[in-house]
């Protein structure tokens, strides 16, 4: 398996250009939201959960959870930009579901969260913007804050299949990861190596390019009887 491209980004560089371009991120919405529609389809949230988005942005996706889980779930997002957070709470706030929402400020390799709170993750175009040593770290943090029975339900540019296009978006992030700062993953073999079982997993075209939507469970532990 060819190795993934770095990112050679801090973090602090990041949360500086997602503030800078919050009030402009929808615009990008426009190609992506078609994409995250099919993920949630996956994802299939019910009415009761307490589902995590990991990288919520402008919470498009999240107002649909908190549709989905309705007045007794909950919907939590997490972003590292405290400006895209904001954009996220006007658009909650407008929709009136603010209720069954809490916007988190955090980094995801380090999730504030307790163990085993949440019974869905959901995370859309996230995974592949962090370096490639803190994919299985967050992955990891997710695991860790699902409940056993829990599902992940990722959606990732891939690089399972490589074109002319992959090549040339690779090419283009090697010499400006800091405007094209996420690159094609092996998402459902990162899931997996993360301890995921994979349920399901669906590749779709996306301007090109490959990705895949996957779905990982925590598997509940065995117990083991002693006699």
């Amino acid at each position: 398996m060819k190795e993934i491209r770095r990112v050679p980004v801090t973090r602090e560089a990041s949360k500086a250009t997602y503030d800078r371009i919050s009030k402009y991120y929808d615009l990008v919405g426009l190609f992506e939201n078609r994409y995250k529609a099919l993920a949630l389809e996956m994802a299939d949230f019910r009415e009761g959960e307490r589902v995590l988005e990991v990288g919520c942005g402008t919470g498009w996706a999240l107002e649909r959870i908190a549709c989905q889980v309705g007045e007794s779930g909950k919907a939590c997002g997490l972003d590292l930009s405290p400006k895209m957070l904001e954009v996220a709470r006007d658009r909650l706030q407008k929709a009136g579901l603010m209720r069954r929402v809490e916007l988190v400020e955090g980094d995801a390799t380090k999730m504030r969260f307790p163990d085993e709170m949440f019974d869905a993750a959901f995370s859309t175009f996230t995974l592949e913007l962090f370096d490639t040593p803190d994919i299985p770290v967050v992955l990891s943090e997710i695991r860790r804050v699902l409940k056993p029975g829990g599902r992940f339900v990722d959606l990732s540019i891939s690089r399972e299949t490589v074109g002319i296009v992959t090549r040339a978006y690779e090419w283009i992030h090697d010499r400006f990861p800091r405007y094209i700062d996420c690159r094609p993953i092996y998402a459902e073999r990162s899931l997996r190596e993360a301890g995921f079982k994979i349920t399901s997993t669906k590749r779709i075209s996306i301007l090109d390019l490959c990705g895949e939507i996957v779905c990982g469970l925590k598997e509940k532990e065995k117990r083991v009887s002693h006699r």
